[in-house]
């Protein structure tokens, strides 16, 4: 791949790296157990667990004796990092001081050894003073024939002493960036053609206080997204916040910039993320909050300039050293912004694209026997354009020579401008279920879920086919992406214009996704076609669906801020349905009856500002999983008991008009979401205790609750209860306050325990706060 450039310097690494090695273990903890087993250390192993990161710590039975086990050396030696907890009664171990050595051996670089000191001073270690002079008095007695074992102790404990410890929160952190600094966004396809030196790299790298904008322009398919990557991956870890925002040009289409603004921003705001409520406040936040972070950040695909100045508008909005790259296909866009450094990427020279087109064709860098020759023929035509090497050079693997000719055949008969065509040989060498799951995520299905993608083509009778298209590099899949699909933006495209070819001489009697966005129709259609699986109408304008719509085959409803006062009067038998959103629905009246609807999982009703009773036949979805009534000021009653096997959410934030919760019957094991939050719920169910899976229970704000129920202490499983601004003055009491005295006796049993907001319960301002959280790991 060319690269030209309007600087000197460049900064890609070669592609040719080596590959890490492969560890057991991300982390080695050596502590002492008296000391710290079951206080600070449990605490820390569970949070990098939690992070992901694979944590060795050993079993208390295994200390005994005075040399280090071979297990214990082996461990040390397949973990990549370690972290040393030195304690008071560390020093008396020989044990400990052994696996001190061995870590410090085994990890050469000082970087990857980080100390801790729990209850003892620094230079106490640093110079064996203190409790730590005692026990290397006995250890001198101990072992006067072997005194060069303790002065090597003496060495290690000199030597970490003089690296620098952190709390919990940053050597989780610290950890977390030194293990997945290896993560890699690319495979190995996709770094050829990729010529980059390390010194080149380096030059940006050097230590500067600039803050840098750097623009990456050139064709559509030409590998500017590559590139970034590949720079992302490569120096993202020198930075403080660091954040690869793709696809922004789609995002400003779809008026999502707001959700990549949070993603920058997330790091930094954390729980106050719920603040960022609009791109306006988004650019506040990340001028305000960033100008004093050394900031990465990669703007991909960017195609105009206010969409530049919700995220960089001015060098001053990040810290010294940041870095703002951005890549787009205008290179006006590059000079309008000041970019001191920009690259134009131009395509691959014949090398190179011989390299990528035989590594898609064949599977390997040297073509087959007999084929060099018809492979040189095919990139001849493609013209180093590195997206349509990768797909053509799909569309002829495992195929012999003959086919091969005719596809060159079809090669010769296509413009070289015309970019769309070349690409679409492959789309027609689809069988024709293929063509139309291609079609389906190109429309509808791309960059959502691979499991929700596959159950929904499942629905339409589209089984498989998935990978056969990532096979031929017309679908992508994004691991690094909670696994989505994917599609390049040129390819899209082309589904796009095969469509507009396609549609006009095709009736909709078989239409299985429909979606109408912030679409004014002048009337709505009277007939809907019986064959639909997805319907999305945000903004329908009827009161009711059309009385001869039948649902049967409907998997999801999606109608938001609609005009809908019901969707139908009588049970209708919808078997396949599994989703209804009729969010913002102000005018929503009624719920339909659930009975017909026995694989509903979804339920979202959020803000029906005028909906005043959830139908009792809710209580007999078994598959339900989410039930959201957030803001459904009118909602007075829910059925009486429910037995919902599979509710995981239950959200009722907001419904202030509802004065009693259900009763829970049966265990239901999988709810882990109660939010109750600015409900004049007076009472909560004894029946709650049922709810052994809950870990997120909210009663804030709501004045009009007398108390919790002893039975909260069988949630075991729970770690957030909020209850901020809850109890007003006509409170009587909370798990067994009687008069005005307050006791929190029962919550020893709420072992799982990490967040408790009392805040601002009225009756804590007059002092009475005999609070006791026994065992809880708070």
């Amino acid at each position: 791949m060319a690269l030209s450039t309007q600087r000197a310097s460049a900064f890609l690494p070669s592609a040719d790296q080596s590959a890490p090695p492969q560890w057991n273990y991300d982390v080695f903890l050596s502590f002492r157990g008296v000391d710290t087993r079951n206080s600070f250390l449990s605490h820390l192993y569970h949070e990098l667990q939690h992070r992901c990161i694979k944590t060795f710590m050993d079993d208390p039975k295994l200390e005994r004796g005075t040399t280090i086990s071979s297990e214990l050396f082996k461990a040390i030696q397949e973990s990549r990092l370690a972290i040393v907890v030195l304690s008071p009664n560390y020093a008396s171990s020989s044990w400990c001081l052994d696996e001190l050595t061995n870590n410090l051996q085994c990890m050469k670089s000082n970087d990857t050894v980080l100390p801790m000191f729990f209850n003892v001073d620094p230079s106490d270690v640093r110079i064996q003073s203190g409790i730590f002079a005692g026990a290397f008095a006995e250890h001198e007695k101990r072992f006067r024939e072997d005194i060069e074992k303790v002065k090597r102790w003496r060495a290690a404990l000199t030597e970490v002493a003089n690296l620098s410890g952190k709390l919990i929160e940053k050597i989780v952190e610290w950890v977390w960036r030194k293990v997945h600094r290896t993560f890699k966004l690319l495979d190995s396809t996709e770094l050829v053609g990729i010529k980059f030196t390390r010194e080149q790299m380096d030059l940006l790298l050097d230590p500067t206080d600039d803050v840098r904008f750097v623009g990456i322009w050139g064709m559509g398919g030409i590998g500017k997204t590559t590139i970034a990557r590949l720079v992302y991956e490569s120096i993202y870890i020198h930075f403080e916040v660091s954040c690869f925002l793709a696809n922004v040009r789609e995002a400003s289409e779809g008026n999502c910039l707001v959700d990549l603004q949070t993603q920058l921003l997330f790091p930094v705001l954390k729980k106050q993320i719920t603040q960022v409520l609009n791109e306006d406040w988004g650019t506040y936040f990340i001028k305000n909050c960033l100008c004093n972070k050394k900031v990465l950040l990669i703007l991909d695909d960017v195609n105009a300039s206010s969409q530049l100045e919700k995220f960089a508008k001015e060098k001053d909005w990040f810290g010294k050293g940041s870095i703002i790259i951005i890549t787009t296909r205008d290179k006006r866009l590059v000079k309008k912004h000041d970019m001191e450094i920009s690259y134009k990427v131009e395509g691959f020279g014949d090398d190179e694209a011989l390299e990528l087109f035989g590594l898609n064709a064949f599977k390997k860098f040297e073509p087959e026997e007999g084929f060099l020759e018809l492979s040189k023929c095919f990139v001849n035509y493609v013209g180093g354009l590195p997206l349509a090497l990768k797909i053509l050079g799909c569309s002829v693997h495992k195929r012999d020579q003959d086919e091969w000719k005719n596809e060159l055949n079809k090669l010769q008969k296509i413009s070289e401008t015309e970019i769309f065509d070349l690409l679409k040989i492959s789309f027609d060498r689809l069988e024709e279920m293929n063509k139309n799951i291609f079609l389906d995520v190109a429309f509808f299905l791309k960059e959502k879920d691979k499991n929700i993608v596959i159950g929904i083509l499942d629905s339409c009778d589209r089984c498989g086919g998935i990978n056969g298209l990532v096979e031929k590099s017309l679908l992508t899949i994004d691991i690094s992406n909670n696994i989505v699909v994917g599609m390049h933006d040129l390819i899209q495209e082309m589904a796009f214009q095969i469509d507009r070819q396609e549609s006009p001489k095709k009736s909709m009697i078989n239409l299985k996704f429909l979606e109408v966005d912030n679409v004014i129709i002048s009337s709505i259609p009277r007939i809907l076609p019986n064959s639909l699986r997805i319907m999305k109408w945000n903004r329908y304008s009827s009161k009711y669906l059309p009385s001869n719509f039948q649902l049967n085959k409907l998997v999801s409803l999606k109608m938001w801020h609609s005009k809908l006062v019901g969707l139908w009067d009588e049970r209708i038998d919808l078997p396949n349905l599994k989703y209804i959103g009729l969010s913002f629905s102000r005018n929503l009246a009624t719920t339909p009856i659930f009975t017909g609807i026995p694989k509903l999982k979804v339920l979202n009703l959020q803000w029906c500002e005028n909906l005043v009773e959830i139908h009792p036949s809710v209580a007999d979805l078994k598959w339900l999983t989410y039930l959201i009534l957030n803001g459904c000021k009118s909602v007075k009653s829910l059925p009486k008991e429910v037995e919902m096997d599979s509710l995981i959410y239950l959200y009722l934030q907001g419904c202030s008009k509802l004065k009693k919760i259900p009763e829970f019957s049966g265990q239901m094991k999988k709810i882990s979401t109660l939010d109750l939050k600015g409900t004049p719920v007076e009472k909560l169910p004894s029946s709650i205790g049922r709810l052994v899976g809950l870990t997120f229970l909210n009663v804030g704000n709501c004045e009009n609750l007398l108390g919790l129920p002893s039975e909260i202490c069988n949630l075991k499983s729970l770690e957030w209860l909020f209850s901020r601004n809850t109890f007003s003055d006509k409170s009587r009491f909370w798990w067994g306050l009687q008069r005005k005295a307050f006791v929190l006796g029962s919550v020893h049993g709420l072992w799982s325990l990490k967040f408790l907001d009392l805040s601002n319960c009225g009756f804590f301002v007059k002092g009475i706060f005999p609070l006791i959280l026994a065992a809880c790991p708070l």
